[in-house]
């Protein structure tokens, strides 16, 4: 395992460690929707890729990318490895605030992005090594191992039944995967039916999103998570008046006491609504 990585892996337990114990410094370098879009405060973008949720969380990260680091980082060298680590923390972020645009109240912490992409970068160099399987005895080809992951992926961010962020992991291994490629551009003609097979999903997917980005909301025969009541539609429309009706209130206060009057959740509400 080379340095940069045990330096990757003591940074973010020593920055999680402080986010366990301090709430404040953890809700400030957290990944939020509205603190990035509304407040421009991008760092946000890498600084979350450092907190975690708990232990557990922040092992799990680590373990994978001390199983995973250690040959790229010697293949590539440090400013190469870093690159990819770094690009795919901001990759991942960039699909989960683009996923979320609309949802100012979205947050998450986690190295995951950065790992995946570490974990595809491999997958794109070498597609043939064998991948162990947590409390399996088996191994599958990385190829194999990455198809099967972005297709868990694009159906965790489909029926969102989890809390798990599976838009930053998609995003980081993706911009893991093409940085390998870009870095490395014999792999794409020494394992182009490994890349293909890995990318055609995730490609399909998000073009989806971005012409169609109404599939994320609709129920379906794989995705039904609501009860027939109660549709997604009509979900919406109901969070839709009630917001509406918020905002009216908000608007004959300021008639009534004046901008001053104002909290300052109704002061980012409206500024929400207003753009």
């Amino acid at each position: 395992m080379g340095i940069i990585s045990l330096l990757l892996i003591l940074v973010n337990v020593i920055v999680s460690y402080q986010g366990f114990k301090n709430s404040t410094f953890y809700n400030k370098y957290k990944f939020r929707v509205d603190a990035v879009l509304l407040y421009k405060d991008y760092k946000r973008m890498v600084t979350s890729g450092f907190l975690h949720v708990n232990w557990m969380h922040l092992i799990f990260n680590m373990l994978a990318l001390y199983f995973f680091s250690g040959s790229l980082e010697l293949y590539l060298g440090p400013v190469k490895f870093l690159l990819i680590y770094f690009l795919s923390l901001i990759g991942g972020d960039l699909l989960s605030l683009f996923i979320h645009r609309n949802d100012g109240d979205y947050d998450s912490v986690g190295a995951s992005a950065g790992v995946t992409g570490v974990m595809f970068a491999s997958i794109a160099l070498f597609p043939g090594m064998h991948i162990g399987l947590l409390f399996l005895p088996i191994s599958i080809p990385g190829w194999l191992f990455g198809l099967i992951y972005v297709l868990y992926s694009i159906y965790g961010i489909r029926s969102r039944k989890n809390n798990i962020g599976h838009d930053a992991h998609l995003g980081g291994a993706l911009v893991g995967l093409l940085i390998a490629i870009i870095i490395q551009p014999s792999a794409l003609i020494n394992n182009t039916w490994a890349i293909v097979i890995i990318m055609l999903p995730s490609v399909f997917f998000i073009y989806m999103i971005i012409t169609r980005p109404h599939i994320l909301l609709i129920d379906n025969y794989f995705f039904r998570k609501h009860s027939d009541a109660i549709t997604v539609d009509h979900k919406y429309n109901i969070e839709r008046a009630n917001k509406q009706q918020e905002i009216d209130r908000i608007l004959e206060k300021i008639h009534r006491k004046g901008m001053h009057s104002l909290t300052s959740k109704e002061k980012q509400m409206l500024e929400e609504y207003s753009r």
